[in-house]
């Protein structure tokens, strides 16, 4: 391949992969041409794309990007799948879709600079809250100490409540009151 030729393909690398925080650099060497369009198509349907790309060249396009540090995993057939959504959710799909093909194999995957290597990184990673569930999670032990403060008040103030509907109704009967018994 001429040199003009190759630096025309890391110029389109660094194009395409352009603003991508994170990815999921795969094995796809061993499936058939039907299970990786079975793959393609499935994964499609979420907005996760899966791009075939030569080693060198992608590794002189990761430079200087937030997906430099995968390029010490990029040998042999390699194939970075990346979405515009949370890698977290994208590393859920690709676990869950490679228990169904045996050929399959999780190099690496990178988040926010941290290189996740193999299939036990890989499923790490999918183990991990998105950025919402994080988020959420954070929202949750915020709140909480006003909800329980908020349940401590209500608690005495919702027995008081009950004493004097009790009273109210007994009233309303034409009964006595002598005592009440919460």
């Amino acid at each position: 391949m001429s040199k003009p030729i190759k630096q025309m393909i890391v110029k389109e690398y660094r194009k395409k992969f352009s603003g991508i925080e994170g990815a999921v650099l795969v094995e796809i060497r061993g499936l058939d041409a039907l299970a990786t369009n079975k793959m393609r198509n499935d994964f499609a349907r979420k907005s996760v794309k899966v791009a075939v790309v030569k080693n060198a060249l992608a590794r002189e396009a990761f430079k200087g990007g937030a997906l430099e540090q995968l390029g010490a995993h990029l040998a042999g057939p390699s194939a970075l799948v990346y979405s515009q959504d949370s890698v977290v959710d994208l590393a859920r799909d690709l676990v869950k879709w490679a228990r169904t093909v045996e050929q399959f194999v999780f190099k690496a995957a990178i988040l926010e600079g941290v290189v996740y290597e193999g299939k036990a990184g890989v499923t790490q990673l999918s183990k991990m809250p998105t950025r919402e569930e994080a988020q959420s999670n954070v929202v949750t032990l915020v709140l909480s100490p006003g909800r329980n403060l908020l349940g401590a008040v209500k608690g005495p103030g919702g027995r008081v409540m009950g004493i004097v509907k009790e009273i109210e109704s007994r009233l309303e009967k034409g009964e006595t009151i002598s005592a009440l018994s919460a």
